[in-house]
């Protein structure tokens, strides 16, 4: 099992130079897949607005993703034979963070009536679609708000997976 540490030396070794001259790309990693967001330097254009300055980094973004697509391509065929984890790619350029592919997974999960009421009460004012939706909006709320502290459990999960790989082979 290839810990946290191990992916992303693959990945800084593997990816060509010229997408990470800017700075080190994101890398997140779950059970199922890997994440590789490459940053990008945003397009300079004078006195644009937000508006304009947001289209100007999707064409950057999507200019990347046309080029660049036998290439991920490839390097994720790799990096999932070796770590068997799909490989999802995207850009970051300046504040906003733009994924091409990720995967959707199911979770299964049994809520008792208070919890279904608040996904519930989500859905009727709007702010979701589904239950589905509405259970990964508060998700999203609690990883925002709690930030630091997952940080600092993600960190201790790392610690935890360093020491097991130096103890002696099972």
């Amino acid at each position: 099992m290839s810990t946290h540490s191990d992916i992303t030396a693959w990945f800084g070794g593997r990816l060509p130079p010229e997408w990470t001259e800017h700075d080190a790309p994101d890398i997140t990693i779950d059970r199922e897949e890997i994440t590789v967001v490459v940053a990008m330097n945003q397009p300079e254009l004078d006195d644009a607005d937000d508006a304009a300055q947001a289209h100007a980094d999707e064409g950057r973004a999507a200019g990347f993703r046309d080029e660049t697509r036998e290439r991920r391509i490839g390097i994720a065929r790799e990096a999932e034979h070796r770590f068997d984890r799909k490989v999802a790619w995207g850009v970051r350029i300046g504040d906003r963070r733009m994924l091409f592919t990720h995967l959707a997974v199911p979770v299964m999960t049994r809520l008792r009536q208070p919890e279904r009421q608040v996904l519930d009460t989500l859905i009727a004012s709007g702010v979701a679609r589904s239950r589905s939706d509405a259970l990964g909006w508060c998700v999203r709320l609690v990883e925002k708000n709690l930030d630091e502290w997952l940080a600092e459990l993600r960190k201790a999960i790392e610690d935890v997976e360093r020491v097991r790989s130096e103890g002696p082979a099972a």
